[in-house]
């Protein structure tokens, strides 16, 4: 159920910002979900301040594995013209954005965990 919860929210913040989505977001989504929640519940838990850093690392790696699997022809996202590319891929900029995703995500998943 989180997984499809993740899925979903990512994929919906996609349609509110770019108006389409990919259905790789959907799994990319689920799999950053679950991760993020895996650093709510790990003991010792991170302080506060490191969980969302640590959580747009996480979130920028899968995005990264995801455009590398799905996103060879830059179809689904295009970053080559954002300063700090990496592949085409992933780029700084959007890692912090990550950052207050992160946050809420890791807030959520502890709010539905209990």
């Amino acid at each position: 159920m989180l997984f499809f919860l993740g899925g979903a929210g990512y994929v919906l913040l996609e349609l509110l910002y770019r108006g389409r989505s990919h259905y790789s977001m959907f799994l990319a989504g689920g799999i950053c979900f679950l991760l993020l929640g895996k650093l709510e519940t790990v003991r010792p838990r991170l302080p506060g301040w490191a969980r969302p850093l640590a959580g747009a690392g996480i979130i920028t790696m899968v995005e990264l594995g995801t455009g590398l699997l799905f996103n060879r022809d830059y179809s689904v996202w295009d970053y080559r013209a954002v300063p700090g590319n990496f592949c085409g891929q992933i780029c700084p900029r959007f890692t912090l954005l990550w950052i207050p995703l992160a946050a809420g995500a890791g807030w959520l998943y502890r709010k539905l965990k209990k």
